[in-house]
């Protein structure tokens, strides 16, 4: 028998560390990964792999990474056995439940939850298990406002078009930079490949932003737009479609297209004049796109962060399904599609064709009465939810327990230091996180889980985005720690503790329970392929399997989805866990097809276009025209490729080389205001004031600043190491906790009004 020592194998797994979803080759030599590299055989990816897919081995290495919980000890966190962190949990947690209630308990879930497999499936057991309205996440940050959009015109959050990079002969983005982001909602490996495959066959790029980015660059048209005007371009582009008499919005979708010619109405008075100003664009270059878009074979407009992240985010979402519909892209190939995800989801469940649809503002929070959208509320709110007491009328109380899982909202929420100062106040904190950082370490109890390496993988959130149907499964690559729980196994605890069952309930037991309830509404749901079966049926299926856990809901979803093997009644090579265990590489379901009216969830099962509220908005955002031209200076973020928010700043192989927390200024903008290019600039916003190194470039457009997300090290107390090295500042403090897309509450975080000067 041969040394443990010597034995080399391979891993193939799913990169978890962006949306692109690259497929990993992954080489182990006597329990150490020895090697990294794109999996050329992935179904998906073909050998694809960005900066960030290489250092997942220095990640699970990295000596900062917490492998024991800490429980803090005179205000100095200490390593801790499971069992006492366990007891610290159930006294801070029950003493706040028992004194205030389950509302003064808030969750907050981080960006790194959307890539993650238990903390998919299992978030949700544990905030069950704690009862509390108080839910925020990373979402109010991001992407609430393209999901909502979504909601409200085709049905559900999950209905998003998603651009058919493949096949489209223009493509306009908006917002973006997949160049150096591998795309968002829109899980596509090797994004930049797939533009620049596109060009190669004659295809167009356009990219709508204020800076020049990496993907502008590679353009063969940068339209330099004013920040947080999008929305006035794309109501021109419409307007422009329509009064050319350019609308046609395709045989296949007008049957189900509801109240085009009351949207068309609403955009007549957003000329291209009349926007002019506002956006920076001259009105030329407005109508130019518009014929272009109208006039391709196929196209797709695509938006993301620049979009979604200023006070029409919700609004510009929208306009951007119009702008495709009118020009008869929407469901076409080459143009935008909805993704059938093979694990199942929204879009597939139910009656197809219609559906409930979305509402909002299910409650409201205390203080500012910000509604809930889409089961949360705006983390911009969560601040004066703790620090402000309990008014004579409140009903609810204040928050005094804060349950974070995978984030840093010290650095990623607006108005940073509030957040920071707030949290000091808290009764008990408890977080759920590899890292001792800016946000935890506010935590009186941290709760590591396992590194990605250890970890089973499957995208069952950013598959719902992809550009075709594929379905890849990771088994873990290396073994747990010793003694070390399970990431699934500590939220699912978490939300049994908060139920007052003690630390002793029965993890085991409650993955049986809800398993159990997942197949009693697979069985009950139409859209299921396992539909009227018996339920005990299905149990004892999966049962013989031997599998718990994430592993088995998988292979449930798998296959009771669109393309399921049905537990036997299905395809023999239908999707289930142990079809996608024996084809490591992945398996390919096809290309995205049209769905129209199948993929529908609206109330009148059609695609309601004049929703009421997003054409009401066209009101706020006519009203806001001149006040958007009148700014003079904003600031953008910007977003590097070895970058991923703030949680891969402790890999050093990611932050060295040149500074990159800069901040970008105009020649001419640096001439005015007396800035120099290595010197530094001191930027103040409405809430805060921060000094960071200039670099001086032609990168943005004038009157636009940008600093870059998710730096801000350093901070006393964190244990951070190489990114303590490299601090940077945190963009995040000078974003106004007040400034809100009303529609999804999601917090401006571009095109913030600034006033800039030499530091």
């Amino acid at each position: 028998m041969g040394n443990e020592a010597d034995i080399t194998r391979t891993a193939f797994r799913t990169c978890p560390l962006c949306e692109a979803g690259c497929g990993l080759e992954i080489t182990v030599r006597g329990g150490q990964v020895t090697r990294i590299r794109g999996d050329m055989e992935d179904v998906f990816s073909h050998g694809f792999i960005c900066p960030k897919g290489s250092t997942l081995k220095q990640l699970h290495e990295d000596p900062d990474r917490l492998r024991k919980p800490l429980v803090k000890r005179d205000g100095v966190h200490v390593e801790v056995e499971w069992p006492e962190a366990w007891a610290e949990v159930e006294r801070g947690l029950m003493g706040v439940i028992d004194a205030h209630g389950r509302d003064a308990v808030a969750t907050y879930l981080g960006n790194p939850s959307a890539h993650s497999l238990s903390a998919q499936l299992y978030n949700r057991s544990m905030l069950l298990g704690i009862g509390s309205r108080q839910r925020y996440s990373a979402s109010t940050v991001d992407q609430w406002p393209r999901q909502l959009a979504s909601a409200y015109v085709f049905g559900t959050p999950m209905s998003v078009p998603i651009p058919d990079l493949d096949h489209t002969d223009f493509l306009m983005i908006m917002g973006a930079n997949p160049y150096a982001s591998n795309g968002s909602l829109c899980t596509a490996p090797d994004f930049p490949g797939r533009i620049e495959a596109m060009r190669a066959r004659g295809g167009t790029l356009v990219v709508v932003d204020p800076r020049r980015s990496r993907t502008a660059e590679e353009a063969d048209r940068w339209l330099a737009i004013r920040p947080g005007t999008d929305a006035l371009l794309l109501a021109a582009i419409v307007q422009t479609i329509a009064a050319e008499g350019l609308v046609d919005v395709g045989a296949h979708v007008a049957p189900h297209l509801r109240g085009l010619d009351g949207v068309l109405a609403a955009c007549a008075p957003f000329t291209p004049e009349r926007v002019a100003a506002a956006t920076g664009l001259d009105p030329e270059q407005i109508r130019t796109v518009a014929r272009e878009l109208a006039a391709a074979p196929t196209a797709a407009v695509y938006g993301r962060i620049g979009t979604t992240t200023t006070e029409f985010g919700t609004t510009t979402s929208w306009l951007i399904d119009v702008v495709n519909i009118v020009t008869g892209n929407l469901d076409h190939r080459g143009g935008s599609l909805f993704t059938r995800p093979v694990s199942g989801g929204a879009s597939t469940r139910g009656a197809s064709g219609t559906g409930a649809g979305v509402r909002v503002g299910r409650g409201s929070t205390r203080v500012s009465g910000l509604p809930e959208v889409l089961g949360e509320y705006p983390v911009a709110a969560l601040a004066e939810e703790i620090t402000t007491p309990r008014g004579d009328t409140d009903e609810a109380p204040p928050v005094r327990a804060l349950v974070t899982v995978a984030g840093n909202p010290v650095l990623s929420t607006p108005n940073s230091d509030r957040l920071a100062a707030a949290l000091d106040t808290l009764d008990f904190m408890v977080s759920v996180d590899i890292y001792l950082n800016e946000t935890t370490r506010h935590a009186d109890v941290i709760l590591p889980s396992p590194s990605a390496l250890q970890k089973g993988h499957y995208d069952i959130s950013l598959l719902q985005f992809a550009i075709r149907n594929v379905a890849n499964y990771s088994e873990p690559v290396l073994p747990l720690d010793e003694g070390q729980p399970d990431e699934w196994e500590i939220l699912v605890k978490l939300g049994l503790i908060a139920q007052g069952l003690g630390i002793d309930a029965d993890v085991a037991e409650a993955d049986e329970h809800a398993i159990a309830g997942l197949v009693r509404s697979a069985v009950r749901d139409a859209g299921s392929t396992i539909a009227g079966r018996d339920s005990v049926e299905i149990l004892e299926a999966l049962a013989r399997s031997g599998r718990t856990g994430p592993a088995r809901m998988l292979d449930l979803m798998l296959q009771s989805g669109p393309f399921g093997a049905a537990f036997g009644a299905g395809p023999a090579d239908g999707a289930s866990l142990d079809r996608l265990l024996a084809a490591p590489h992945g398996v390919d379901f096809g290309a995205l097809e049209p769905r129209l009216p199948e993929v529908l969830r609206t109330p009148s099962g059609t695609i309601e276009l004049d929703h009421p509220v997003l054409v009401a908005d066209l009101d706020r955002l006519a009203a806001a025209i001149d006040g958007l031209a009148a700014r003079e200076m904003v600031l953008v973020g910007r977003r590097d490729l070895r970058s991923n928010n703030s949680w891969m700043h402790n890999i050093q192989v990611l932050v060295k080389g040149k500074e990159r927390c800069t901040l970008h200024v105009h020649p001419s903008d640096a001439v005015r205001l007396g800035l120099v290019d290595g010197g530094i600039a001191k930027i103040a916003g409405r809430v805060a004031t921060l000094e960071a190194p200039v670099e001086v470039t032609d990168a943005v457009r004038p009157g636009v600043v940008s600093l870059p997300h998710g730096w801000g090290h350093g901070e006393d107390g964190a244990r951070l190491r190489v990114a303590a090295g490299r601090p940077g500042v945190n963009s995040n403090v000078l974003s106004d906790h007040e400034a809100l897309d009303p529609l999804s509450g999601t917090s401006v975080l571009n095109g913030i009004p600034v006033e800039i000067c030499p530091g």
